[in-house]
C-alpha cells in the first residue's frame, strides 16, 4: 500500500472461545457505524451453526456479518484465502465509510489479515497426494510424529488432530526441505496493511471454564447431535477438516459407538478448555493486545473513539 494513502482504520475483537466476543462486537459495531468480519475457521462452514456459536439471525440482523457460510464443509480453506476474502471485504467496507470489525477467536487468521501471508513455491502435487493417502490410511497421529521429528517447533503449535494443518506443514517441507516455521520467520510478520486496534476480552479462568461447560450444556440442548447427525447424513465425512473440530469429531464418535455420550461430552468440554487456554496463550503473546473484560463496553468504546479520532493508544506498547 502506497505509504501516502491512509491505510484503513480497522478493530479487532478477540480472546478466547465463550469469553462473549459476538455480543460485544456487535454492540461496539452499532455503536460505530461498523459491520463485523468473523474470523473464526469453522464458521465459514455451512449447516455449522450450533457447534461453531454462530451468530443467530437475530444477531446477524442487528449488525451485517460477513464470511459467515461461505464454504460447504467439505471445502478447503485456509489462513491464506481468509487473508485475501477478509481484505478485499475490508477495502469495500472503508471505501463506504463503514468501520471494519474483525471478531473471531483464530488467531492464525488474524495475523495473516494484519501482516500478510508468507510466500513459498506451489507444492509438488504429488507429494501432497501421498502425504493425504497416508493420512487416511496411516491416520493424523502418526503423520504429527513425522512432523514432530522434522519440526518440532511446529508440531508443538499444531493439535494432533488438526490433519489439515499437519498435511500442510509437511507437504512445505518435502517439497522445499525447508521447515515452515524458517518461513514464519523469513517472513516477520512484521509490516502492517491497516491501522489496528487489538482488543482482547478475558476473565477469570475459573470463570471462562464454566461459562464453556455450561455452552456445551445448551449446545446439546439446542439440537447439535442433530446438527451433526444431518451432516453425516448430507455426506460429509467424518474425517474431513471441518468434522474433526472441537465438538463435531466428539459426537460423531459417539454417533459411531466409539464412546458413549457421557464421555463425549466430557471430552468435549475438556478440549474446549484446552483450546481456549491455547487461544489465550497465542493473544497474550502479542503485546499491542489490549486486555480488558467484555463488560467493560464503556471502557472500550471509549478506546476506539480515540483511535477512530486518530489518537495515539499504544503509548506504552
Amino acid at each position: 500500500m502506497n505509504a501516502f494513502i491512509k491505510k484503513p482504520d480497522i478493530i479487532v475483537i478477540c480472546g478466547p472461545t465463550g469469553v462473549g466476543k459476538t455480543s460485544a462486537a456487535i454492540s461496539l459495531a452499532q455503536k460505530f457505524n461498523g459491520e463485523i468480519i468473523s474470523s473464526d475457521s469453522m464458521q465459514i462452514y455451512k449447516y455449522m451453526d450450533i457447534g461453531t456459536a454462530k451468530p443467530d439471525s437475530k444477531e446477524q440482523a442487528a449488525v451485517p456479518h460477513h464470511l459467515i457460510d461461505i464454504k460447504e464443509p467439505d471445502e478447503d480453506f485456509d489462513a491464506a484465502m481468509f487473508a485475501q476474502t477478509a481484505y478485499k471485504k475490508i477495502m469495500e467496507l472503508y471505501d463506504r465509510g463503514i468501520t471494519p470489525f474483525v471478531a473471531g477467536g483464530t488467531g492464525m487468521y488474524i495475523k495473516a489479515l494484519i501482516h500478510g501471508i508468507f510466500k513459498v513455491k506451489p507444492v509438488d502435487p504429488g507429494i501432497r497426494s501421498k502425504i493425504k493417502k497416508d493420512a487416511e490410511l496411516l491416520g493424523s497421529r502418526v503423520l504429527y510424529e513425522r512432523l514432530y521429528q522434522c519440526d518440532p517447533e511446529t508440531a508443538e503449535k499444531i493439535h494432533p488432530n488438526d490433519t489439515y494443518r499437519i498435511i500442510r506443514a509437511l507437504e512445505i517441507y518435502e517439497s522445499t526441505g525447508s521447515r515452515i516455521s524458517k518461513f514464519h520467520k523469513q517472513h516477520g510478520f512484521s509490516d502492517e496493511q491497516f491501522n489496528v486496534l487489538k482488543i482482547g476480552l478475558g476473565m477469570e479462568r475459573e470463570k471462562l471454564y464454566e461459562r464453556i461447560n455450561q455452552r456445551v450444556d445448551i449446545m446439546m440442548e439446542q439440537g447439535f447431535e442433530h446438527e451433526v447427525r444431518d451432516l453425516l447424513a448430507k455426506g460429509y465425512s467424518p474425517a474431513l477438516k471441518s468434522m474433526q473440530s472441537i465438538g463435531y469429531r466428539h459426537i460423531a464418535d459417539f454417533i459411531y459407538d466409539k464412546i458413549d455420550k457421557q464421555e463425549a461430552l466430557v471430552t468435549m468440554k475438556r478440549d474446549t478448555r484446552r483450546y481456549a487456554k491455547r487461544q489465550f496463550t497465542w493473544f497474550k503473546a502479542d503485546p499491542r493486545v489490549i486486555w480488558t473484560k467484555p463488560e467493560n463496553l464503556e471502557d472500550i468504546e471509549l478506546l476506539i473513539k480515540k483511535f477512530l479520532q486518530g489518537e495515539s493508544i499504544y503509548i506504552n506498547k
